[in-house]
Formats: C-alpha cells, sequence, structure tokens
C-alpha cells in the first residue's frame, strides 16, 4: 500500500495537549487487574498513572539505569511495584530461552530482538507467576510520537515531510519488527499483550500533528511529555532521556559479555551459536 507521507497537521499547542489528554485516558484506561511492564520512562510512567488496578514489573542487570528509575518513579508516587535484578548467570538462561523461543517461531534472532525480547520474557515470567492474564506496554509510542533517531534520518534531515515518512514507515514495519516477537514470547505464557498507544484514534489523531512538535536537535516526544506533565506526571520522569529497553535494562551488555565469554567477538555470533 502507499504509505501517506503528508497531512494536515494541527498546530495548536494548547489544543494538541488537551485531546491527547483525552484520547490517552481513554486508550489506556484500564478497570481489569493488569501488568505494566515498567521502566519508568514516559511511556510506562503514562500506562501506571492512567491505570486504575495494576502492578508494575521491571527487570534489569544491577545497576541498570531502567531499574533505578523505575524504583524512584514508583516511591515518587507510590505504585506497587516488583522488581527483579538479574545477574549475568541469570541473564544468560534468560538470553539461551528467548534465542530458542524466537528461532522456533521463525522471528529474526538479530541483537536487538534478542536484547529487546530477553526484557520481554523476564517481565511476563514475574507477571506469571501473580496469576497476571493481561500486561500493558509501551509499543507505539516511539512510531507515533517520534521517539527515534531514525526518525530524521539520523539527524541529518529534520524537515516535516521526511519525519513524516519515517514514522509511517515505522508504523508498517512495526508487525515484523517488534509484534512477531513480543506475541512469540507472550504465548509462552500464555498472557495477552495490549499497547495502548496504537489505540486507532489516538495513532490517528497523534499522526496528525505537526512533526516539529514531536521531535527536534535536542528533544523526542515533546507534545507526549509535555501532555504527561500537564496530566500530572513528575516533570523528572515526564522529560527523562531514556535508552531503548535492551541499554537500559543492561541486557545488551549481558550478550557482549557473554559473547567474549565464549571466545566470540560478535554478540550475533555468540546469539547463533546457542540455537537448538
Amino acid at each position: 500500500d502507499k504509505i501517506p507521507i503528508w497531512i494536515e497537521n494541527e498546530t495548536d499547542k494548547k489544543e494538541i495537549v488537551n485531546n491527547l489528554k483525552i484520547l490517552l485516558k481513554s486508550a489506556i484506561n484500564q478497570n481489569k487487574h493488569v501488568g505494566i511492564a515498567f521502566s519508568g520512562g514516559v511511556d510506562s510512567c503514562l500506562l501506571a498513572l492512567l491505570s486504575k488496578d495494576f502492578i508494575l514489573y521491571s527487570v534489569g542487570l544491577k545497576n541498570s539505569e531502567d531499574l533505578k528509575y523505575a524504583k524512584k518513579a514508583a516511591e515518587k508516587v507510590n505504585w506497587k511495584i516488583r522488581i527483579k535484578e538479574l545477574s549475568l548467570e541469570d541473564a544468560e538462561e534468560v538470553i539461551k530461552k528467548v534465542v530458542n523461543i524466537l528461532h522456533k517461531a521463525k522471528v529474526d534472532c538479530n541483537v536487538v530482538n534478542i536484547g529487546v525480547g530477553c526484557v520481554v520474557y523476564s517481565v511476563l515470567e514475574m507477571a506469571k507467576q501473580d496469576s497476571i492474564d493481561t500486561m500493558l506496554g509501551g509499543l507505539g509510542s516511539e512510531e507515533i510520537f517520534a521517539g527515534y533517531e531514525r526518525h530524521t534520518n539520523y539527524s541529518k534531515d529534520f524537515s516535516k515531510e521526511t519525519v513524516q515518512k519515517n514514522l509511517w514507515l515505522g508504523l508498517k514495519d512495526m508487525e515484523k519488527r517488534d509484534l512477531s516477537r513480543d506475541l512469540a514470547i507472550a504465548k509462552i505464557f500464555n498472557i495477552n499483550l495490549l499497547a495502548p498507544f496504537l489505540n486507532e484514534d489516538l495513532v490517528r489523531y497523534a499522526m496528525q500533528i505537526e512533526p516539529s512538535m514531536k521531535i527536534n536537535k535536542s528533544d523526542k516526544k515533546i507534545i507526549l511529555r509535555e501532555t504527561a506533565l500537564e496530566l500530572g506526571l513528575p516533570k523528572e520522569f515526564a522529560f527523562r532521556k531514556k535508552k531503548a529497553a535492551q541499554y537500559g535494562s543492561k541486557f545488551d551488555r549481558a550478550l557482549l559479555r557473554l559473547a567474549n565469554k565464549s571466545g566470540f567477538k560478535l554478540k550475533k555470533d555468540y546469539i547463533n551459536s546457542i540455537k537448538n
């Protein structure tokens, strides 16, 4: 299908924030008991802020940034949280499981998929122990609010046409890039994954917002952060510059350490060596 590159843009900041507040509340609000994959970033904080009955789940290796912020945010707002700090040995076991889950499901076992997949696996494993059957995640937020450098051709082109085109391409590629990985892992635990940021009304509206209100040379997801602040999220978490899950949890670092330990220079070679 032809990707729509440009739409008549929404530029009134006050109106946009008010509309996003309504749309986010409608997309996220959950009455049933759910788990939330939590990192202390703006996306997962919004999921918690706008849900009613939930437990937060956070995972990482020792001294990981995501664990630090997850603990801090939960304490600040008094949210119930379960945290799991993994040793390198723990991480190795998770990596082996995720590699074989994705390999059997015919999902690409690239370094990113394994790093992110390990976070997904670990939080779902904790949630299963609590008999959680539905887990909320922030998937989609990066694609509709411009959270990646690639949306600007890696900071080379901030034109509205380029950003808008790359946002649409990112959305189009999500099934192959993200959903196939996460759903294959969730199937193992029989847990339903929900991605409120992919709510149709929210996506439709967000994709009409002027791209310069989302991303510039110094900030990403600008309008979402400002909306989170208006909804009552403390500024420290609304404007936290978060690393991708595999880095914030230190799973990517664990992959490198394990690869070196096993005699491999490249993480991908280590991953290939443990496929069954």
